[in-house]
Parts: C-alpha cells; sequence; structure tokens
C-alpha cells in the first residue's frame, strides 16, 4: 500500500515514517504545552517514545506524561487526566497507542473543560456536547475499530461498576499518524482482538437496517474481505508491511463514519460483549468470538437472504446449487473455521455460577436505543450471552472442506504467540 494522506474532520497520513516526517507540523499549529499519553511499557521498549518526545521538544513544546493507561480505560484514569490538562494549561493531547488510549483521552479532552461531573452529565446520559474540548491528536500503534477517525469512546466506572460507550463528533482527532511498522512488535493475540474488534464494527453496520441494499453495503463488503485476507496473510507471514497496512488501514475505515452513513449500527455486538468481559473476568475479544455465532445465527434463522449475501460477497462462497439458508450456513461454518484458525475459542467454558447468574441480569438490562432498527429484546440478549457462556455443542466430525479460499488452520510461528505485555 502507497503513502496518502486523507483530509476530512480527520487528516490521516498514512506509511512508513510518517511521524518523523510529519508530526512537528502538526503539533505547530497548537499552543506550547501537550499532554502525551500512553499505555504500558511497550511504546517505550519499541524507542516510539523517545521519537515523539525528541520530536516535540525540537518544537518548542513543552511535554507532560499521562502513561499507564490501562486496557479497557476507566473513569478515574480519565479525571487524572483531566487534572493534568488544567494544572498543566494543556493545547494538544497526543495519544499514542491502540483504542484504549484513544477512548480514554477522548475523554480526557471532555472532562478537562466540562463544568461539574463528567459522567452524571455527558456520559450516563445522551446529550448534545455543547462544549470545546481540548483537540487531540493520534499515533496508532495497533490495530482496531477505528477510534482514529470517529468521537466514540468506551469508558468503564468501577465505582458504579458499569462500563459505557459514547460518541461525542466532537472529539474526533484533529490528525492521525498511522505508520504500519509501528505495529510488528505486536503479539499475535492483540493482531487477532483488534482485527475481530474492527470486522465485528463492519458486521454490526452491515447487518443493521434498513435492509435493502445500498452503497454502505457495498463499501463494506470489500473491507471485510480484505481485513480476511489480510489476517490470512499474517498467519503465513507475521512480518509481512502489506498485510499490517490493509488491516490498519481497514481498522481505521471500520470506524469511519463513511462506512455506516443511513444504517442503524446498533446490533449488540460489542455491547454484549462488554456485559459478558465484565460479568466474567475473561478476555474482550473472547467474549466478542464466543457472542458472535449466537447473535448470527439468530441473523442466519431471520434473515436468511442478507446472511446468503454476506457469504457470498464476504465469504466468497459460491451459491450455485444451495438455497439462501443453505448459503447462510454455509457462511456460518466458515466463519467458525477461520475464528479456529485464528486460535479464538468456541465457548467461555468454566465461567462460575454467580457469574452467570450476574451476567442474566445485566444483559436483561442492557442499555439499546430504543428503535425498531435493532429489534433486540432484553429477552434476546440474556438468551445469546448465555449461550456464549456454554460449552460448545459436540461435533459430528471433521468439517469437510468445501471452499478453497478457507483451507483450515494455518501454521503461526511461535514467537509470534508468546506472551507479551500488551502495546499502546
Amino acid at each position: 500500500m502507497k503513502n496518502f494522506i486523507l483530509e476530512g474532520h480527520t487528516k490521516v497520513v498514512f506509511g512508513r515514517g510518517c511521524v518523523k516526517e510529519y508530526l512537528a507540523s502538526f503539533v505547530e499549529e497548537h499552543g506550547p504545552n501537550v499532554l502525551l499519553a500512553y499505555g504500558g511499557g511497550s511504546v517505550k521498549r519499541s524507542g516510539l517514545y523517545d521519537e515523539v518526545f525528541r520530536i516535540l521538544r525540537r518544537a518548542g513544546k513543552q511535554v507532560v506524561d499521562l502513561p499507564d493507561i490501562p486496557p479497557g480505560p476507566t473513569y478515574e484514569k480519565a479525571l487524572e487526566g483531566a487534572g493534568l490538562v488544567r494544572e498543566n494549561g494543556i493545547d494538544l493531547i497526543l495519544a499514542v497507542g491502540g483504542g484504549s488510549v484513544l477512548d480514554c483521552c477522548k475523554a480526557v479532552s471532555l472532562a478537562a473543560v466540562c463544568r461539574g461531573d463528567l459522567w452524571a452529565g455527558l456520559w450516563d446520559r445522551r446529550g448534545v456536547v455543547d462544549l470545546s474540548p481540548v483537540p487531540l491528536g493520534a499515533i496508532v500503534t495497533t490495530f482496531g475499530a477505528g477510534g482514529s477517525m470517529n468521537g466514540c469512546a468506551v469508558l468503564a466506572n468501577e465505582a458504579l461498576h458499569v462500563k459505557y460507550g459514547r460518541d461525542h463528533p466532537k472529539c474526533v482527532p484533529v490528525f492521525a499518524l498511522m505508520d504500519p511498522a509501528h505495529t510488528l512488535s505486536l503479539p499475535w493475540a492483540q493482531t487477532v482482538s483488534g482485527g475481530l474488534d474492527a470486522f465485528c464494527r463492519l458486521m454490526e453496520g452491515y447487518f443493521s437496517y434498513p435492509e435493502e441494499e445500498d452503497l454502505s453495503d457495498d463499501l463494506a463488503e470489500p473491507l471485510m474481505r480484505g481485513m480476511l485476507r489480510a489476517l490470512r496473510a499474517l498467519m503465513r507471514d507475521p512480518g509481512s508491511y502489506e498485510a499490517r497496512g490493509d488491516l490498519m488501514w481497514g481498522s481505521a475505515l471500520s470506524g469511519s463514519p463513511l462506512i455506516a452513513l443511513g444504517k442503524r449500527t446498533d446490533l449488540p455486538f460489542h455491547r454484549l460483549a462488554r456485559l459478558l468481559e465484565e460479568a466474567t473476568g475473561r478476555p474482550y475479544t473472547h467474549c466478542l468470538a464466543v457472542l458472535l455465532p449466537a447473535c448470527y445465527r439468530r441473523t442466519c434463522e431471520r434473515r436468511a437472504a442478507r446472511s446468503a449475501r454476506f457469504a457470498r460477497q464476504v465469504w466468497e462462497i459460491a451459491p450455485e446449487g444451495r438455497t439462501e439458508a443453505e448459503l447462510a450456513r454455509a457462511g456460518a461454518e466458515a466463519r467458525a473455521r477461520f475464528f479456529k484458525a485464528l486460535g479464538l475459542p468456541a465457548s467461555l467454558e468454566g465461567v462460575a455460577g454467580a457469574a452467570l447468574e450476574r451476567l442474566k441480569e445485566r444483559a436483561a438490562a442492557c442499555p439499546f436505543p430504543p428503535s425498531a432498527a435493532s429489534r433486540w429484546s432484553p429477552e434476546s440478549c440474556r438468551r445469546s450471552s448465555w449461550r456464549a457462556a456454554q460449552p460448545p455443542p459436540a461435533s459430528p466430525g471433521p468439517a469437510r472442506r468445501r471452499y478453497p479460499h478457507d483451507r483450515g488452520p494455518l501454521a503461526v510461528p511461535g514467537a509470534c504467540i508468546q506472551k507479551r505485555e500488551p502495546g499502546g
């Protein structure tokens, strides 16, 4: 993939060396004080922190650090960052990392200028933001659901034991720098996590209403195919810059408002996965992976035509000799084989009974928009979440390989599956 610049609400610079080439010119447009936010130690171990710090200092900026942003950022961390912004007169927040760092920084940019309590005023309820958040820039180092090009953020309030996502368009980053080379140090599990998150985001839009075919669907289909192709390529060659570039740009586009224009993207994959993660303590990606079959099974039953098109256009399954229902089931089988090849679980076995009861309560009260577009009742949410926590049904035997595009699990080099500290 060649380097390019896209300018809309967010100016995106993509390509090798883009941080060194463009960061100084971007920060010149803002005041002298910069809050540099990041997650764990990988940003420093990789040398990226030192590179960014030197560029900021050469540009005459005073740098204040906000380190150790955890996966699944908390309201308390956002308040800590907001305090640093106010105390130091911060003019620009620079997020270096992935989705968690971006989510936290969006909340910080709002909290720093919010009159009163951010959670009660803007996060616990929907409403119009009449504030001007502190400007936010991003240096993306992981794959994910495209937070670099939208105002969406998820924040956990540990005191209240809740986790909500909100979309505040004024929090969209003013610029984003994306160099696929910065993802080379990611462990395999984190690569899969980001790719799956972005793929499911596109699926949410694709299976949202209205049912009629439109240009948004035509844009989403090749994006999903491209992300599947990139993940397969990375299973063969984890160091492929081109595959990492495709996955990084596809992840960014998955969160772009452009892809889902005219759609009601309120299907429950991500919301239920957050509930399942909180109730069971299992990794978010595993929760998403085991919820997807339950949600997709329901979609296949009720929307065979849409599911058949998904199988044909995304999984590239030949329709000849199959009914719509058979084609939809073939798509579900292809998805299951691919998830298994990625090393994702089929269920969350061993979940304690108390956690399952808590899960049922949370799922039944899941706060979905009261629209006809979602068509998900609290009981549907409860059933899908419950199925995800059960052991998978016994398999009748190995599935017959019918499709040339899906040749079963691919070997992943051991160096890419060793445990490392998550990046960003």
